[in-house]
């Protein structure tokens, strides 16, 4: 059974490496192991090791405090982190959209930003 928290793990370790622009071959050989690896870690099959996060992190350029955010909204009872509600990194189309954002220069990436949030209460 897998446990919420590898879950979360794996799904923060996906996004960031589909934020990068990486493939799973690409961080498996970074880190030394097999893409299938990479695959069992991103879905919650496998616990990644600390060490193993450490050199993931690395290679992601991330502090290894990242794959953990935002886990306080994993729930505690056993349910998979894949079954709460709006859970964004599960939507290819909102990490789509993330990329995109990211890709705009500040200056205008803050004036969408503002539109974004404008619209959002006019919603």
């Amino acid at each position: 059974m897998k446990h919420p928290v590898d879950v979360h793990v794996g799904k923060r370790i996906r996004h960031r490496r589909w934020m990068n622009g990486t493939t799973q071959q690409q961080l498996a050989e970074a880190v030394g192991i097999k893409f299938q690896q990479i695959q069992k870690y991103e879905t919650g099959m496998n616990r990644v090791s600390a060490s193993r996060l450490w050199d993931i992190a690395s290679v992601l350029s991330v502090d290894v405090s990242f794959f953990f955010e935002g886990l306080e909204t994993v729930p505690s009872g056993g349910a998979a982190a894949s079954d709460l509600p709006g859970d964004i990194l599960t939507d290819k189309e909102a990490l789509e959209l993330l990329r995109s954002y990211y890709a705009i220069p500040e200056n205008q990436r803050r004036r969408l930003f503002d539109l974004a949030r404008v619209l959002s209460e006019a919603a």
